[in-house]
């Protein structure tokens, strides 16, 4: 290791500057990319002294390259394996749907069943490791070197960490799940043969309304508070530091060169690649599944359009075929505009439902809520000794599994749109920022169905989850535009997570290349939406949820050697600095 900078023409600096509102307004809407130049990695150098990784190996040597009109520069073996294998998967699920529903269950029920306990100790790992770097001396290093501005200005980069937090997720659980756990938690506990068989989570609230609603959106609230933005936090600094800081490339494998040095660029590094792919696409999948789940009723709640599977496809099939247009033409056409005015409608959705609803309830819930998950943080957390398994395998260990398969598309994200911030200011900024907002979000929305529930309104608890949000907005005013709205905004976090997806798919497939053709985005790009569709015939939701935590069960042991290697290299840092 050596504080010299990489060789010249090696990389490009591209240091941004604070209120460059082009390259934030891209950024804003998730679609954040460098500005290459044809041969030249968009990585920037280090700025100051840091600990660079001295090694031979360079961006795309492995690569396999082809020139038009078919142009591809994939990574060998990663791309083939990554590739072949969601190919057969797609084409297998979708030959043999009808035998393969129970193997999925299985899958789930297993991974669930069995290794809740390591899921949530490995999300508490995360978040632990996330509070002792912001209070310990290595909060202070800086990512992309001692001498390294923001690419952002603050403002700016809190923005964009709030179009991180929003998707599909948001909109398909953002009543479903606040009701399901009030209405669990006010059921009780049911015992069959003494073991626990109702989903209320802990000991439950029988009975006891104000108590079973502070419960629910404490429970809410942990799934989508400080653990899973932990998680990306883990993955979008580790990828920040050996990349700005150690000169390294800008993939998953890179994070371990401290583990296995020159190995890394081996088999092992192969290995760890291949699942950073495969828990991406999962996981993408999985929340394009949801989100085509929830058009579709909301389509038919609307509209009348049957809410079958050849509708879910077709509509699969039209909005990814929207993703692909979308990287071909590039982001200043169409889907930028499509970014740009789903983030005001999704501000707009949520101002109405505060304004319309409940407003001094939401308000007061809000603070309240944020007290209860505090008080109700470390039950919650606990991965031994509990009773409630329905809710924290079925709820719990499912979330953490999804987050987990999610991370390397967010981390990525998130990590490109950080360099000039010292460790401490972005973990307290990736922590803090997206979880009130989800807090916000969950308690207007959640909060706003449960009132109704109490006020003696059953609809919504009546409903199928896709269609709990259009129940809820169907009792305020203006119900066909709002509902429209909600449908406007799936649609579009569907678009924007496909396309964003991909470019990350590729980053990894392609070696760290930030600036590979663009046919190998289109062919992620359509393979997302395939899985989707594979999965929805293949089993539904179950088939969904069980490749999310398949992929992530893998992955959460990558992330967790990933949190012994930010230590080492921010170590690292501190000497060079000394």
């Amino acid at each position: 290791m050596s504080n010299q900078k990489t060789p010249e023409g090696g990389r490009k600096n591209l240091k941004g500057r604070p209120g460059d509102e082009r390259r934030e307004q891209e950024a804003l809407k998730g679609r954040y990319e460098p500005e290459p130049e044809p041969e030249v990695e968009a990585i920037p150098q280090p700025e100051g002294v840091t600990e660079i990784i001295e090694t031979d190996y360079e961006i795309g040597q492995n690569n396999i390259e082809g020139v038009k009109p078919f142009p591809f520069d994939i990574h060998n073996p990663v791309f083939a394996i990554s590739a072949i294998s969601v190919v057969l998967f797609t084409v297998v699920t979708m030959l043999f749907p009808t035998q393969l529903e129970p193997l999925f269950v299985h899958m789930r029920d297993g991974v669930t069943g069995n290794l809740d306990w390591f899921f949530l100790l490995a999300g508490n790992v995360f978040v632990l490791l996330c509070l002792y770097l912001i209070v310990t001396p290595l909060g202070s290093v800086r990512l992309g070197g001692p001498d390294a501005t923001p690419d952002f200005s603050l403002t700016g980069w809190f923005a964009m960490l709030f179009a991180a937090g929003m998707g599909i997720g948001l909109m398909f659980y953002g009543v479903s799940e606040p009701i399901s756990h009030y209405q669990t938690a006010f059921g009780g506990v049911t015992l069959e043969d003494g073991v626990r068989t109702d989903w209320a989570p802990l000991g439950g609230a029988e009975g006891n309304e104000l108590e079973a609603r502070r419960l629910g959106m404490a429970a809410t609230i942990f799934h989508w508070g400080l653990h899973p933005w932990g998680i990306y936090a883990v993955v979008a600094l580790a990828l920040a530091l050996f990349a700005y800081n150690k000169g390294l490339p800008l993939t998953m494998r890179s994070i371990f060169y401290p583990l296995l040095g020159e190995r890394v660029w081996g088999w092992p590094g192969h290995i760890i690649d291949i699942l950073s792919v495969f828990a991406t696409i999962f996981g993408l999948a999985t929340s394009l599944g949801f989100g085509a789940e929830q058009a579709t009723a909301g389509l038919n709640y609307l509209f009348g359009i049957p809410n079958s599977n050849m509708t879910k496809v077709i509509l699969i099939l039209a909005i990814s075929g929207v993703a692909t247009l979308s990287v071909v033409l590039g982001v200043e056409k169409g889907v930028k505009r499509l970014s740009e005015i789903n983030m005001v409608l999704a501000f707009l959705l949520l101002l109405f439902v505060i304004l319309v609803g409940p407003t001094a309830e939401i308000f007061r819930g809000f603070f309240g809520n944020l007290g209860t998950y505090a008080k109700e943080l470390l039950p919650l957390s606990n991965p031994f000794g509990r009773d409630d398994d329905n809710f924290r395998q079925g709820w719990t260990a499912f979330y953490w599994a999804w987050w987990i398969s999610w991370s390397p598309f967010v981390g990525m994200f998130i990590a490109r749109v950080s360099r000039g911030r010292t460790v401490r200011q972005f973990l307290i900024a990736v922590l803090i920022v997206p979880s009130l907002i989800s807090v916000l979000w969950m308690t207007a929305l959640g909060g706003t169905a449960i009132s109704m529930t109490i006020g003696g309104f059953s609809g919504i608890t009546d409903a199928a989850l896709e269609l709990k949000l259009f129940q809820m907005l169907g009792q305020l005013p203006l119900t066909a535009i709002t509902s429209f709205i909600g449908i406007v905004l799936v649609i579009v976090f569907f678009v924007t997570s496909s396309d964003s997806g991909s470019l990350v798919i590729d980053t990894i497939a392609a070696g760290g290349k930030v600036n590979a053709p663009v046919p190998q985005r289109i062919f992620w790009c359509s393979f997302e939406g395939l899985v989707a569709i594979a999965l929805l015939l293949g089993g539904g939701l179950t088939a969904l949820q069980a490749m999310a935590v398949s992929t992530g069960l893998p992955f959460t042991i990558v992330l967790l050697g990933a949190c012994w290697a930010i230590v080492k290299g921010l170590q690292g840092e501190r000497r060079e600095l000394a």
